[in-house]
């Protein structure tokens, strides 16, 4: 499991290096976020869900199925997009309302 930060996204704000449990997303000299040590990634997607400029895609490798996909999150109010490209080109999204997230 890993992420991808495109940099040329990133705004540096930081909040992805703040919430990864890991510690292994870095801030450089220009304040663009980036991995050091992608393998070590746990999976977690904290930092995708906390870009407010959407850089960070998690990527779902064949051990789990994906096949390559890459996954980022979108936010439209208290609406989350989960928005899946998958390895054919097709784009598969859900969408959860945060506030009814834990409902049942």
């Amino acid at each position: 499991m890993s992420i991808l930060i495109d940099r040329t996204k990133c705004v540096g704000c930081g909040k992805c290096h703040d919430v990864c449990p890991g510690t292994l997303i870095k801030i450089d000299a220009d304040k663009k976020a980036y991995i050091k040590y992608p393998k070590d990634c746990w999976g977690c997607t904290s930092c995708i869900k906390e870009c407010p400029v959407y850089a960070i895609k998690f990527y779902l490798g064949a051990d789990m199925g994906g096949r390559g996909s890459l996954v980022h999150t979108e936010k439209d109010g208290d609406i989350i997009r989960w928005i899946t490209e998958r390895f054919d080109g097709e784009t598969v999204e859900i969408k959860i309302n945060q506030k009814e997230s834990n409902k049942y």
